[in-house]
């Protein structure tokens, strides 16, 4: 069996259909009359000239228990401390960047973490895919996407022809779990973020990737310098950049797993990352 017919039978499994060509693309009103006229029916042949979307959603995940690897940091306000330079993280490599960041205290959510969140992956991948920060499952087992959120983002991979830790990164623009008074997830503080990012641009720079996947809005803004009202949907179907990379916006999988409406989107989202990743000079 061919690599072809092998991932149309994996697409066709997952209710996913059809297969991307690197041919053509379809122009964002086309994709989307694509959408509202799909059938969800098997996976139909490849199109020379544009990229058909299904309507098809990407197989739905069971919650993970997650068991926790150590109890929570607590730390005194006092020692809450920003310690390490923009400059000192802009030039330290892969051991040095994640044995600070896992000592981190440049803001308040080093606090209450049960453990950082670095990122996992292929350290030279062509791919790199940036969610917002960790939930309760992430911070519990130090990885990025663990949950039900990480099941439907491997589907996605699988989706692409990729597949997590082959060619593929993922890491947030937080390294902490933000929570409310609650104790519930939230979108990580503008602030926060801010203190976050030059880790993650020094992981940028150190995978030089082909491609970036924003995987939702805060993800988005804060790697485009975006002001925090700007909506997911004004971002998409556009090649963005991000210093001198394209740069991707779809929607974050928790997201589509609540609005199941919008995986059609989605899938049309990261057909456009294919084709961008295919008209790379570095693909």
């Amino acid at each position: 069996m061919s690599d072809q017919h092998r991932r149309a039978a994996f697409l066709h499994e997952m209710g996913l259909g059809p297969i991307w060509s690197q041919r053509g693309i379809a122009a964002p009103q086309a994709v989307a009359e694509a959408v509202m006229d799909a059938a969800p029916a098997g996976i139909p042949s490849m199109q020379a000239t544009a990229v058909a979307v299904t309507t098809s959603a990407w197989a739905e995940a069971t919650p993970v228990v997650a068991v926790p690897l150590h109890a929570p940091v607590t730390l005194a306000a006092s020692e809450v401390a920003t310690t390490t330079s923009f400059a000192d993280i802009a030039q330290m490599d892969w051991a040095q960047l994640k044995s600070v960041v896992a000592s981190c205290t440049q803001c308040g959510l080093c606090k209450s973490r049960t453990q950082t969140v670095f990122g996992v992956g292929d350290q030279k991948a062509k791919w790199l895919f940036v969610g917002e920060g960790p939930g309760r499952n992430e911070d519990f087992q130090g990885e990025p996407f663990v949950g039900p959120a990480g099941k439907l983002l491997d589907n996605m991979f699988g989706a692409m022809g990729l597949k997590r830790g082959e060619n593929t990164y993922i890491a947030n623009i937080v390294k902490c779990r933000p929570t409310d008074a609650s104790k519930r997830d939230r979108p990580p503080a503008a602030e926060e973020a801010a203190a976050c990012i030059p880790y993650l641009e020094r992981q940028i720079a150190l995978i030089k990737p082909t491609v970036i996947v924003a995987l939702g809005k805060t993800a988005a803004i804060s790697l485009l310098k975006l002001e925090p009202t700007t909506p997911v949907s004004k971002l998409r179907g556009t090649v963005h950049r991000y210093a001198d990379l394209p740069l991707i916006v779809t929607y974050h999988p928790a997201y589509l797993l609540r609005n199941l409406k919008d995986k059609s989107k989605a899938w049309a989202d990261l057909c456009l990352a294919m084709q961008t990743y295919a008209d790379s000079p570095s693909a």
